[in-house]
């Protein structure tokens, strides 16, 4: 019996920390098509940022990468490069 237990048991907690770890993960937001809230949201961008977004967005046409975001006064490599796995195109 204790031969079947420790694998047992051993599976559960690989399986309850898998599962654990998947639901931590932020969805993806589409830069492309969210709006001022759902950009706000993101690390190091606001409600200001945000807006800048979007502006942007309107007169320069759609994001293709995390690294276009540096066209934003205050949006520096470091900060698109953090962002890269929050967005969806």
């Amino acid at each position: 019996m204790k031969r079947y237990l420790t694998p047992l048991l051993l599976a559960l907690a690989l399986g309850i920390g898998a599962g654990a770890s998947q639901a931590q993960e932020p969805a993806r937001i589409d830069i492309n098509s969210a709006t001022a809230e759902q950009l706000a949201t993101l690390p190091g961008i606001g409600e200001i940022r945000a807006r800048a977004i979007i502006e942007d967005r309107k007169a320069h046409g759609d994001y293709t990468s995390a690294q276009d975001l540096t066209r934003i006064d205050g949006i520096g490599e470091a900060t698109a490069e953090g962002l890269k796995d929050r967005l969806a195109f």
